[in-house]
This record gives structure tokens, C-alpha cells and sequence, in this order.
């Protein structure tokens, strides 16, 4: 089997996306004080009432010691709170508060128009292939990790 070319390697084409995808996302999070990974934790937030903090870690794909300290210094800024679970105290969970679901209105808008800028870079069937085809790819990987 012959070697893949370098450059039109999955890991590095997929590089290469981000490379140039994220960083129009970012000055919009940069706009509202926010990391990449706090924009994740307060994206999934906004889709629920609170989220276990394993879950979130799971859901974010931010490892568990490093989504504490997102989760702290999101809780300095009064966007998420934390409160640990009656029935099982080990367990902790993040809702957002009421300043972090108002982020939710400003910001949204902005990474809507950025979303649609970028899905007119491409046409919409190859689009929807392409999210087909990162969907399958990721859950192959899922299958084989467990």
C-alpha cells in the first residue's frame, strides 16, 4: 500500500481546515473576553439546563483537569455556576447563568454570519458529504476506542 501524500494526509488536511476555519471564529469569541474552549463549554450550556461536569468534558472534548480550570475562570467572570449533585456528591454540575445565556443573544448572530460566509465557500451537497463523512470518521474512531 503506497504511502499517503504528507500534505493530503487526513490529520494534516484536517489541520489545515481549522487553520483556516477558527480564526474568524475566534475574533468573535475574542470580541466577548472568550477562549475557544470557554465558547464550547457556554455553547453546549446554552443547549441545557446544566450538564454534569464529566459530561461536559465529553461533550466539549476539553479533558476533565483542564475544563476545571475553564469552568473556574468562566464562574470568575459570573457566566457559569457549579453546584454539586444532592444524591451524589462526587458529581458536579455547570449551568449558565443568567450574564452567560444573555452572551448567548450578542454573540450568536456573529458566528451564524461567519457559519454562512463560510458554507458559501462550498457547495451545499459537497457541504452536508462533508459532515457526513467527518461524522463517520469520528464515530469509527468512538467504536475502536471502546
Amino acid at each position: 500500500m503506497a504511502m499517503q501524500q504528507f500534505s493530503r494526509s487526513l490529520p494534516m488536511m484536517l489541520y489545515r481546515t481549522l487553520d483556516a476555519v477558527m480564526p474568524r471564529f475566534r475574533r468573535i469569541f475574542k470580541e466577548f473576553g472568550l477562549t475557544e474552549q470557554q465558547w464550547r463549554v457556554l455553547r453546549v450550556l446554552w443547549e441545557s439546563d446544566a450538564v454534569a461536569l464529566r459530561e461536559l468534558a465529553r461533550l466539549t472534548l476539553i479533558p476533565a483537569p483542564s475544563l476545571v480550570g475553564v469552568v473556574d475562570r468562566l464562574e470568575t467572570m459570573g457566566l457559569v455556576l457549579r453546584r454539586r449533585s444532592s444524591q451524589d456528591r462526587r458529581v458536579v454540575y455547570v449551568s449558565a447563568t443568567r450574564s452567560g445565556s444573555a452572551i448567548e443573544h450578542q454573540v450568536m448572530p456573529q458566528v451564524a454570519k461567519a457559519y454562512a460566509d463560510l458554507k458559501q465557500t462550498v457547495d451545499a451537497r459537497i457541504w452536508e458529504q462533508l459532515l457526513e463523512g467527518l461524522d463517520q470518521v469520528a464515530s469509527a474512531g468512538d467504536e475502536r476506542s471502546h
